[in-house]
């Protein structure tokens, strides 16, 4: 049966999409089953699988409305090597068409339930906000991974964020918690960036990976060739980051089992 982790924060460009979609390569590499889902209106996470989002006639907005199955809308990254639930703006619509549907907040943990044990692996890439869309991911997940910036605000935004997921455990998922949380973007010369990676690793002890996600040009090129930085360039150091984040989490759940 499949690990649902949902990739959430609510504060935008802290490498999010960018975690999904290289974390969804790295495990694949490592011989995992993983299907990757875009929940994002903005549809980065397809593109960044090599999948282009403007020709798609079915995407996760007719999965969430119940107008097509998983499977029938499902496609392969072949730069990727997983299976991918794409995405486009179209998805943007969704929000105001399920406010007044019956289990507006579990449509996409039902179409999950048909297809979790084709998988290893199922990575939600949610969108920046706390809405309907990231309910849904939440609602569907067993558990949550949080890239973050360790920056100023980016404690305050945590703040918020686990209080939604307090709030999801309440009222619609009382399994949920926090798988871990990864630092991206991250320069060892700032001195502040320093401070607050010690302070998460005092509030949250082992829920922080060890492993840490360079700044790295690669990493911010390889969407643009509509591929994971692994396939783009395997030796980067954005790409033994992600690589190592893939073998730390494999590690974590042998050591839980």
């Amino acid at each position: 049966m499949a690990k649902i982790l949902a990739i959430t924060n609510q504060k935008g460009g802290v490498g999010k999409t960018t975690s999904a979609v290289n974390l969804a390569a790295s495990l694949a590499a490592l011989g995992q089953r993983v299907l990757l889902i875009d929940l994002d209106p903005q549809g980065n996470a397809t593109m960044g699988s090599g999948v282009d989002k403007r020709s798609l006639r079915q995407t996760v907005y007719h999965v969430l409305l119940e107008l097509a199955s998983l499977p029938e809308v499902r496609q392969h990254s072949e730069s990727g090597k997983f299976d991918l639930l794409p995405a486009n703006r179209e998805l943007a619509g969704a929000e105001v068409e399920l406010v007044d549907q019956p289990q507006r907040e579990t449509r996409l943990k039902k179409a999950l339930s048909t297809v979790a044990v084709d998988y290893d692996y199922i990575l939600i890439d949610c969108p920046p906000a706390l809405n309907l869309l990231t309910v849904n991911g939440l609602t569907a997940a067993d558990a949550v991974m949080i890239p973050m910036q360790c920056e100023y605000y980016a404690l305050e935004g945590l703040s918020d964020l686990v209080n939604t997921i307090k709030k999801v455990r309440a009222s619609l998922n009382p399994q949920l918690e926090i798988e871990g949380l990864l630092r991206t973007m991250f320069d060892p010369r700032n001195t502040l960036a320093q401070q607050v990676s010690d302070q998460l690793k005092q509030h949250f002890g082992g829920k922080v990976y060890d492993t840490v996600i360079p700044r790295n040009i690669r990493l911010a090129e390889a969407p643009s060739h509509g591929c994971p930085v692994l396939s783009y360039d395997r030796n980067s150091r954005g790409a033994l980051a992600y690589q190592n984040l893939a073998e730390e989490m494999l590690q974590r759940s042998l050591e839980v089992k």
